[in-house]
């Protein structure tokens, strides 16, 4: 069978076509192969909750009579089990994790973060925090996508930045660079031994035709990503206990990755479910226990291996919750909300700024006081050594000291 045939007429060949979206941007020109192979290179995992978490409940401000009245029944008391932290500020019950992470010095909280004019749809909402841009631009790449594009200009492979999922977010794409999605590095290494896409990747591809070339060159790239990853995986199997959850087997197969010596500056998680219209207190506590366990797991694994102290986790949510609790004991969608940063590495550490100002609200929302782009550019310039004004722009000022 000739490769014109097989692209004609294979339906595997047709479905192939989709490797680019989800996969991999094709890596032109000679040059570094990874972006992790300094000496002392420091990482980034994100941490995305989907739904819009109730930072509120989170973080909770239980000395403040006024979130008790926006909240009768959904308020969380001090009796129940609140673990206080400082500036009359405590973590949800749930979160015993974090909690012994902050005992340690290896957590800090970001209050009232946000952006100017808001937008409460999760996808939109979403598309500003992984652009990194404003309510007003519409744009197809992201910020660690430009990141990559910045930095990583002449990296030939694509997994220099992992998501552990089955697609790629908007956050790693940039316009000549994107990461690599991936659940599991066997399954994915499996995929690629297929005996007819293994024999078309070992192929040049005809002359002239772009498309045909993209691909061949994608498939070949993929392949070689996938051997890479499949081979790293098999260093380091971990014996630390995770949730048995989705989010804690990506979790562990992060840290597994990491330990194995892949040579990835940016890891990209997602735990969902945060959208709480109803019954918030049971769906929120699951979720918050799978975060806080699950970090913390993390952490313990990453500390057994010299690996804690040059990373660096951040944890945001497309927007917080309504101050006030709605008629099916739930929140509806808000806008300002809090930001975690976890690591061995923090230079700043614990609350580091005010609680949520609940006497000065905009129509029965938080204004937010930190624009998370700024929260951007501190990671950026200072623990990646990245430009941050050439991937964000102007405008937003890193917060000194913050990492």
């Amino acid at each position: 069978m000739t490769r014109r045939d097989f692209l004609r007429n294979s339906a595997l060949a047709s479905s192939l076509l989709l490797v680019p979206k989800f996969l991999h941007a094709l890596d032109r020109g000679p040059g570094l192969a990874r972006l992790g192979e300094a000496p002392g290179a420091r990482r980034l995992i994100v941490v995305q909750l989907s739904g819009g978490n109730d930072g509120l409940n989170t973080i909770i401000p239980y000395k403040n009579d006024l979130y008790y009245r926006a909240r009768p029944t959904l308020g969380i008391r001090e009796a129940q089990g609140i673990l206080a932290m400082e500036k009359d500020l405590g973590l949800h019950p749930a979160l015993k994790g974090l909690k012994g992470l902050y005992d340690q010095g290896h957590l800090a909280v970001l209050n009232s973060v946000g952006y100017p004019n808001p937008d409460r749809s999760h996808f939109r909402s979403m598309d500003i925090w992984q652009s990194g841009l404003s309510s007003d631009q519409a744009v197809s790449t992201g910020w660690l996508g430009r990141y990559l594009d910045s930095n990583c200009a002449d990296c030939r492979h694509p997994y220099n930045a992992l998501e552990i999922d089955d697609t790629l977010s908007l956050a790693l794409k940039g316009n000549a660079r994107k990461g690599l999605a991936l659940k599991n590095p066997a399954k994915l290494h499996q995929l690629t031994q297929n005996r007819l896409l293994a024999k078309v990747s070992q192929q040049a591809a005809p002359a002239h035709h772009d498309q045909v070339d993209y691909l061949y060159k994608t498939l070949a790239e993929t392949a070689s990503s996938a051997d890479y990853l499949f081979e790293k995986s098999k260093i380091y199997k971990s014996a630390v206990a995770y949730p048995n959850s989705e989010f804690g087997k990506n979790l562990k197969t992060t840290a597994e990755l990491i330990t194995s010596g892949v040579e990835s500056r940016v890891y990209y998680l997602a735990l969902s479910g945060f959208d709480t219209h109803v019954r918030q207190l049971e769906q929120q506590q699951r979720l918050l226990g799978d975060l806080g366990d699950g970090l913390a797991a993390l952490a313990h694994d990453l500390q057994q291996h010299n690996q804690w102290n040059n990373t660096l986790v951040l944890v945001f949510s497309e927007f917080g919750r309504r101050v006030g609790q709605n008629a099916s004991n739930g929140t509806d969608h808000g806008t300002a909300n809090n930001v975690l940063l976890l690591g061995g590495g923090l230079r700043k550490k614990g609350v580091l700024n005010a609680a949520p100002d609940l006497a000065n609200l905009d129509q029965g929302d938080l204004r937010h006081q930190i624009d998370f782009r700024s929260i951007y550019a501190s990671i950026l310039k200072d623990w990646l050594g990245a430009d941050d004004t050439a991937i964000l722009g102007t405008g937003f000022e890193r917060m000194s000291g913050l990492v």
